[in-house]
């Protein structure tokens, strides 16, 4: 209750929720369908946006990826059963520019890119959460498995209730003023609720496949690609062992990701070989023994920040950090040092940390924040290579 006695809806406001217009980021999977679902139940004014942001015609071929074009027709219908209004957005253009033209340029850099997050971070969080606003909404849901939560200092990101499907890793970008417009109705919910919650609405996509890949990368073919992207991106060279020798040719850096065992084309070797580092510069491919994977100390740029000045201010302090989506939460320290930037030291070392990814840092279930992996470096030993080990960018 509030001070003049009117009830909180499910979503935060003193007002009936038949008074609250509410945006649903509606992708046609089953996720963002049952979202509308339960809010259009519930008596909230809905509204469904779906993106167009690729090549419609070409999205046709790649069925199982997000915003592809038999999800829009998904959507569509969807928004038919529950009678709420719905529309279609192009905004192939701006996810190009923000989105593919980034992925390709960190593959070039010798990265390993997230586009699902800058996708969040540029387009869905910034484009069509302004858009909603235009629309006279007060806030814009999505499907994702994370859980906002109320706290002292105002609404919190946590860890979806149900681990297996938690998403937060992909909105560490999301700051603190998106996160009072937004709101994730499914973050208590395992998914196996989510398909009979869709079940029981008659919704077609009661049982979608979940979405794989890449939405614009078909049969996972990233360096095609590039390639389209930056013609000539394809450029051969060498590989080489730590140790300084030369172990054969590749034919381009963007076909390999730091861990890698796989698809190297190396024999005669006594020990299996992995990608330790990709040297874009010189066009090389640097590889050695597993030993050599392990990384201690890891350099972030970009770094969001949820939790106000706590890790801005060099004194440090003891986290949990994820570095890959599907791992599990390792123990840490991150000293902010300005600038966007922040130094994690990992209790243990960890295996192949590759620049381009993230950082995503919490403290217990909630997400503190976040950044891109720009460097690594183990503190402990030095690597029998002529090169430096990493350098911040």
């Amino acid at each position: 209750m509030n001070e003049a006695g009117s009830m909180i809806n499910s979503l935060g406001f003193a007002k009936p929720p038949a008074e609250t217009r509410v945006v649903v980021a509606m992708s046609g999977g089953v996720d963002s369908s049952v979202t509308a679902a339960l809010l259009a139940e519930a008596g909230y004014e809905v509204i469904g946006i779906t993106l167009q942001l690729y090549d419609h015609g070409a999205a046709l071929e790649k069925p199982g990826a997000c915003c592809a074009g038999q999800d829009i027709y998904d959507a569509r219908r969807v928004a038919e059963r529950l009678a709420i209004p719905h529309y279609v957005l192009d905004y192939e253009s701006r996810f190009h520019d923000s989105v593919m033209q980034d992925f390709a340029d960190a593959y070039l850099r010798g990265e390993t890119p997230i586009p699902c997050v800058r996708c969040n971070q540029e387009v869905k969080f910034k484009d069509l959460l302004a858009t909603a606003r235009d629309l006279g909404a007060e806030a814009l849901a999505t499907g994702h498995y994370v859980r906002r939560v109320m706290g002292p200092g105002g609404a919190e990101l946590h860890r979806g209730a149900d681990l297996r499907r938690d998403q937060s890793y992909f909105l560490f970008a999301t700051t603190a003023e998106q996160l009072d417009f937004l709101r994730f109705p499914l973050g208590d919910l395992p998914k196996e609720r989510v398909r009979a919650e869709a079940a029981r609405h008659g919704l077609d996509v009661a049982a979608k496949p979940d979405s794989q890949d890449i939405c614009f990368v078909p049969d996972g073919a990233y360096a095609r690609v590039v390639e389209r992207l930056r013609p000539g991106a394809l450029e051969a060279g060498e590989i080489r062992h730590l140790d300084g020798r030369q172990l054969g040719h590749h034919q381009g850096i963007v076909n390999y990701t730091v861990g890698q065992r796989r698809g190297l084309g190396l024999g005669g070797e006594s020990e299996p070989l992995y990608v330790v580092r990709l040297d874009a510069a010189r066009h090389r491919v640097i590889v050695g023994p597993r030993a050599a994977l392990g990384r201690d100390r890891i350099f972030v740029k970009e770094l969001n920040w949820l939790d106000g000045e706590a890790a801005m201010d060099g004194l440090g302090r003891a986290v949990e950090v994820k570095l890959r989506s599907v791992a599990e939460p390792a123990k840490a320290r991150i000293d902010g040092t300005g600038q966007g930037r922040a130094t994690l030291s990992l209790e243990e070392p960890q295996d192949g940390i590759s620049p381009g990814q993230a950082a995503v840092v919490y403290d217990g279930t909630r997400l503190l924040g976040g950044g891109w992996i720009s460097a690594t470096e183990l503190s402990t030993a030095v690597e029998a290579s002529p090169e430096p080990l990493a350098a911040v960018t």
